[in-house]
């Protein structure tokens, strides 16, 4: 027997509590009645009364409840084969690693907020196919495009400043490891989600716009971070911030004008992030949902069969035989 959802069952270690509540409850009636009436009186009012009776009802009570239980649960056995189509978008995150995203001006880093973001973005997908390359100086594929959502959010967990050795930004590498990962041959529209804060060292973004088009490759890139600028922590971890040659703290701000070129170029999209909202939200209700999105993957499903109305109706029938069942046998006598 399989369960849809077992953890409904957790709610049958109740019953046995419950079962000596009421128990509880009915001798403590009982002592009440002893104190207010004689032995003689009580047993003329409790004429016919079956003590053995009233234990049946709560058992089947009890019992009732259990199959309703069950049924929430939602047993299942037997089953049948049934032909599964996944479709879907090939989706690669690209998440900027580099020094800039320590900046604090989205609480507690812009990388742990880009992090926090990126999850529920991946939590919020169905059937596509989604990757993570970070990238600093240079880029590499830590996740291959998967729908296996869970592992894909193991390697999100493991993504820190310091993850790609060599320091910087290079915005370029990341695209460079993201044409190279997606599918030639796939159907379905693919995607990069970049999401930085602009600041980039090497250049070079533009030299990979003609293979985006010619690939229908679309950027949708997220800024993080603000436009006024925020101090960087000092590289070595000590109190103050990172200053540069001449003794000035550095500031870092995002810089849109590159992040919005690359997008509209490639018939994405760029949105600026706020503190505590990343806008992927977005990003997929507007952009990605209109997507073409290529079945793949098709294969023979096991559909178990729903049992639940079996106890139901059970849980019914011992409700109705429960109120039918009475503790007296006969009458009171005058």
């Amino acid at each position: 027997m399989h369960f849809g959802d077992p953890a409904h069952l957790h709610l049958l270690w109740m019953l046995p509590a419950v079962g000596l509540l009421c128990m509880w409850l009915y001798r403590r009636r009982r002592a009440a009645l002893r104190a207010m009436f004689a032995d003689a009186a009580l047993n003329r009012l409790a004429c016919g009364f079956r003590a053995s009776r009233r234990a049946w009802r709560l058992a089947i009570w009890l019992s009732a409840i259990a199959a309703l239980v069950f049924a929430l649960a939602r047993p299942q056995w037997g089953f049948r084969w049934e032909q599964s189509t996944r479709r879907g978008l090939d989706i690669l995150v690209l998440l900027d690693t580099s020094r800039s995203m320590l900046a604090s001006d989205f609480k507690p880093t812009r990388l742990q907020q880009a992090k926090w973001g990126i999850r529920d973005f991946a939590r919020s997908l169905s059937g596509d196919r989604i990757g993570l390359i970070p990238f600093a100086g240079t880029a590499f594929l830590m996740c291959p495009l998967t729908v296996d959502y869970a592992a894909f959010l193991m390697s999100l967990d493991d993504v820190q400043v310091g993850i790609v050795p060599r320091g910087g930004t290079a915005i370029a590498a990341g695209l460079r490891v993201a044409v190279e990962t997606f599918d030639k041959q796939a159907r379905a529209d693919r995607v990069i989600v970049l999401v930085t804060d602009g600041e980039d060292h090497e250049g070079k973004i533009e030299n990979w716009l003609p293979t985006l088009k010619e690939k229908n490759i679309r950027v949708f890139a997220v800024g993080v971070g603000s436009k006024e600028g925020e101090p960087l922590p000092a590289p070595d971890g000590g109190a103050g911030f990172q200053k540069d040659r001449e003794g000035n703290v550095i500031l870092s701000a995002l810089r849109e004008d590159t992040l919005r070129a690359l997008a509209m170029e490639t018939g994405g999209a760029y949105v600026r992030a706020a503190p505590g909202d990343l806008a992927l939200d977005r990003v997929l209700a507007e952009h990605l949902e209109p997507l073409a999105r290529a079945e793949s993957d098709t294969r023979l499903a096991k559909v178990w069969e729903e049992r639940a109305g079996w106890f139901i109706g059970l849980g019914l029938l011992l409700l109705l035989l429960e109120s039918s069942l009475r503790e007296r046998s006969g009458r009171a006598t005058s």
